[in-house]
């Protein structure tokens, strides 16, 4: 269930951020949403944040504004840079944190939508780090290992976003008056531990803008699932300073609690991380945002079976190259199941959906032998090399499809050259020896000793 954002006094009012029908240039309104995969393929907040740019940009247009780390890998593809025109409240604020040393690319993300997005160079500040560090520590009491090099970047990262929100809040102010609009309402929302350290700084550094923190998964959640414990039934139990201690992770642990506590909404993505997160890091959520598809473009059902249809027909051709020499099952009675993630074999649930596919082969074996199931298990990971006896059953199955293609328009053509005679074709005139030869050839080059 969602509610709309409730009345914040110290960050400005927050009340109607969410009603349509109303001009954010009108009402002064600008949005930010920072994540560390803003533009930057890591994991699913990549696919959450890109699903819901189009929306967000429909609502808030220009005043609505991406803010990650700049990689250059996912950038270079994703990214069109350009600079913000003279005079825009984002060109000042960009120019001013340039003026600091920091590095700062600058465009559209080429998604649905177009947002703008704000890419900052880690490494530019990274002879900053200590003092950031410092700040964190005299602030919060946080203190981070030197060599956790992942919590070092968010860090730095973290007061990057904060030194150019505070810059945005004086130049947006300077905008403001002169174009007569009334005070600026600036929201800020986070996702996720690594972007939660900018939502500290500027709380810390009193910088006056709403800030929102969304966790997707709490931190030791992720860590105490992966080490076979009864997560759910035990959530009230856990001693989580000390389970935190024991996995090297209390700095991280203490930079997402700090981030939850700072924050003026606090929210997760269903109820059960809002149940996580109440035990974990002692904070119930203040909304559940449910992720969610942009289904729209598959408003017409016609349209979505035919996509369906060419789908599983790609789908029909992959399994018959991949179980060449072997395929000795019917098609229209094969199921597909799919799962994919991030490669964490226990916390995406692989681990269940190979005991599940166990017991329904057991299942099958029994009532339906029939019934075929194929099962795709998605994982991003590191390969060595192709699999050549993959790649070998694609180039014979395609060939068989060719030749077969070739024979049935000669077949065709005999036929009418038959008919036009004043003669019914026979059998023998159709499929000649030369024809019986070819499809003999790809019949033994779908052979296959391995398993």
């Amino acid at each position: 269930m969602m509610r709309r954002f409730s009345r914040v006094e110290s960050a400005g009012d927050l009340l109607g951020y969410l009603d349509r029908g109303h001009s954010a240039n009108r009402e002064n309104r600008w949005t930010f949403e920072i994540a560390w995969e803003a533009a930057n393929k890591v994991g699913g907040i990549y696919t959450v944040i890109r699903s819901k740019a189009y929306v967000s940009t429909e609502e808030l247009g220009d005043q609505y504004c991406l803010i990650g780390p700049y990689k250059e890998a996912c950038a270079r593809t994703e990214v069109e840079e350009y600079e913000f025109p003279r005079g825009n409240p984002y060109e000042a604020a960009v120019n001013a944190v340039r003026s600091m040393g920091f590095k700062v690319h600058t465009g559209r993300w080429l998604v649905d939508g177009a947002p703008q997005i704000i890419l900052f160079e880690v490494g530019s500040a990274a002879w900053r780090m200590d003092e950031f560090k410092g700040e964190l520590w005299n602030a919060t009491a946080i203190g981070v290992p030197h060599l956790d090099i992942e919590c070092n970047d968010a860090i730095i990262l973290g007061y990057m976003v904060a030194t150019f929100m505070r810059e945005f809040k004086d130049s947006v102010e300077i905008y403001s008056k002169e174009n007569d609009l009334g005070p600026a309402r600036i929201v800020t929302h986070f996702h996720e531990w690594q972007a939660g350290v900018g939502l500290i700084a500027l709380r810390t550094r009193k910088v006056d803008v709403a800030t929102v923190f969304t966790t997707h998964a709490t931190l030791l959640g992720r860590y105490l699932c992966a080490g076979n414990t009864d997560f759910y039934n035990n959530l009230d139990k856990f001693s989580v300073d000390e389970e935190a201690g024991k996995r090297q992770i209390y700095h991280r642990y203490c930079l997402e609690r700090a981030a939850t506590h700072l924050s003026h909404i606090f929210t997760t993505v269903s109820e059960i991380t809002g149940y996580e997160a109440e035990h974990l890091l002692k904070r119930k959520p203040d909304i559940i945002t449910p992720n969610g598809l942009n289904v729209k473009k598959f408003s017409a059902i016609h349209e979505f079976q035919n996509l369906h249809a060419m789908a599983k027909d790609k789908i029909h051709d992959f399994v018959r190259g991949h179980f060449y020499g072997h395929f000795d099952f019917n098609l229209d009675k094969t199921l597909y199941f799919f799962i994919a993630g991030r490669y964490e074999f226990s916390n995406k649930g692989a681990d269940i959906f190979v005991e599940a596919l166990a017991r329904l082969n057991h299942y099958l074996k029994n009532q339906l032998p029939d019934v075929t199931v194929v099962a795709f298990l998605i994982f991003p990971a590191k390969t060595n090399n192709f699999n050549v006896e993959s790649l070998r059953g694609h180039a014979v199955t395609k060939s068989l499809r060719d030749t077969l293609q070739t024979i049935q328009q000669q077949i065709g053509k005999r036929m009418y050259e038959t008919c036009l005679a004043g003669r019914l074709p026979e059998s023998t005139d159709m499929l000649t020896k030369e024809d019986m030869v070819k499809i003999k050839r790809c019949l033994y080059a779908l052979q296959r000793d391995g398993v």
